[in-house]
Parts: structure tokens; sequence; C-alpha cells
């Protein structure tokens, strides 16, 4: 997609973090946005910084957990612009416990924001960007823990692998259909944003986060000094994203000092060797 002036992106989990640097970068573009978000009030603050005219933002409060809540999103940014050319299926949250002290709560609660939103985000989104019959790309954020298996860290490992393998077989079809649509498929490693705090807002149906101790506790507050400790910052991850999605590259990885972990899993697997523990 090599066109981003005059045309409209749709950005979930956008009042903050990675969602609103890429909504920034956006705007910077000449894009008309429309920005979905569980924390409403949140997302009108982060958007009136964009300075944008009132005509060229449509802020929509969202749960992206919910099908129906995507495909109102996807119906009202059709509805007042006509059309979608870039979607970023960006919203996640994250859970630091050990794998058999995950509640069936806690997998439904991850999986439903961090996959099925990405499904959904598809489903409702893509039919009607391919009958466009123009330049349109999609934007799927996993995580570097799409490509590895960091202890603690079980559904979101699971979440973020699902949606590392759901983008490379769309992006198979997609190349097969001939479309003019693309995807890329953003893995980040530790960001400093607020997703060890992810907790607040987890919705009523799926229950609170049950106290850790121990392991799950150790795992919790090793979690919460990576993301506080990080390097690159979520403006770094947009202007990866936009220059992969300029450029039509599908592996969107910052992080490139990753690179030595998923190639010693690569090993690992070839060679049939147990899995060699993350540090």
């Amino acid at each position: 997609m090599k066109q981003f002036s005059e045309r409209t992106a749709v950005i979930t989990g956008a009042a903050s973090g990675i969602g609103l640097e890429l909504a920034r970068r956006a705007a910077n573009e000449g894009m008309q946005l429309v920005l979905a978000d569980i924390e409403f009030e949140r997302l009108q603050t982060a958007a009136a910084t964009l300075e944008l005219p009132a005509e060229r933002v449509l802020l929509q409060k969202t749960d992206v957990s919910r099908e129906d809540e995507i495909a109102a999103l996807a119906d009202a940014a059709f509805a007042h612009f006509g059309a979608v050319h870039l979607l970023c299926n960006n919203a996640g949250v994250g859970l630091t416990r050990v794998t058999w002290e995950h509640s069936t709560a806690d997998w439904q609660w991850v999986l439903g924001v961090n996959l099925w939103s990405v499904i959904h985000g598809i489903q409702h989104f893509l039919p009607r960007m391919l009958e466009q019959g123009d330049e349109g790309h999609i934007v799927n954020t996993s995580s570097v823990a799409g490509l590895l298996s960091t202890p603690g860290m079980a559904a979101y490992n699971v979440s973020k692998h699902g949606v590392v393998t759901l983008s490379e077989t769309l992006y198979g079809e997609l190349l097969a259909a001939k479309a003019k649509v693309g995807v890329s498929v953003l893995c980040p490693a530790w960001v400093p944003t607020a997703i060890h705090q992810s907790a607040r807002n987890r919705q009523e149906r799926f229950g609170v986060n049950a106290p850790v101790a121990g392991l799950s506790a150790s795992y919790e507050e090793r979690m919460a000094q990576a993301v506080n400790a990080g390097r690159l910052t979520a403006a770094d991850m947009a202007s990866e994203v936009f220059d992969a999605v300029g450029n039509g590259r599908f592996y969107v990885i910052p992080h490139r000092k990753i690179n030595n972990a998923i190639q010693l899993r690569t090993d690992d697997i070839l060679n049939l060797r147990n899995p060699t523990p993350l540090a």
C-alpha cells in the first residue's frame, strides 16, 4: 500500500500505547481515522492530542472481545467514510502466571481480546475491503510471544501464536487471490506501555484477576520490569509498521536482537531437541 493520504485507517486499542502512536502516524500521513477502544474517555482525550478536524475522526467505544461490537465498528467506519484502507487489529491485554493457575475466565478474556478480535476484524472488514477494488492493508498486532514461548504467559503466548499463524495463512490466501489488500504481522518485544496493567480493563463477565503468589508473582514482577525497561517506544513501533505497509513487508519485528532466540527455537525444533529455556 503506497498511498496513505486521504485514505481511511481503523485502529483498535487506540487510546494508548502502540495504538495511539499508530493513530498519530496515520494522522501525520494525512489519513482519516476510525479509532476504537474500550476506555472511551481516555480515547477522547488521546484523540484530542491529534488536533484533527472533527470530520476526519470517528471515535467508537468498542469491546473487541465481542463480535457484535467489531461488526458495529466496521459498519460505522464504512458508513462514515465510505471505505477502509488500513485496518490495525491492535487491541491486546496481558496476563502473567503459571499455566496451571490460569482460570477458564483468564483464557476466555485473553483469547477474546488478543485473538478473537483479530479473527472478527478480518471477518467483518476484509470482504468489504476486497470489494472496494482498491489497495489496502491489514496489520495484526502479535508479539515476539507469538514466535517464542516465554514461561509464565501461557494464555498470552497462545493468543499471539494464533495471531501469527492466522496472519501467515491470510498472507498466502491473499497472494493466491491476487488481491490488492496485503497483510503484515507486528511482533514487538518489550515496549513501555501499560499492557502489564491490563486488568484495569478486564470486563465484568470475565471476573477479576486472582491474586498471585510464589512463582506466578515472580513472573508478574519480571514482566512489569521488562515492560518498563523497554528501549524501543510505541512511536518506534508505529514507524516500523508504516514502513512495512509501504513496502509490502509481512513480518514486522522491530526488536532485532530477538532474532537469536527465534533462531534457537527453530534449531530446537529442527534438531528434535527439548526446548531451550528462555532467560
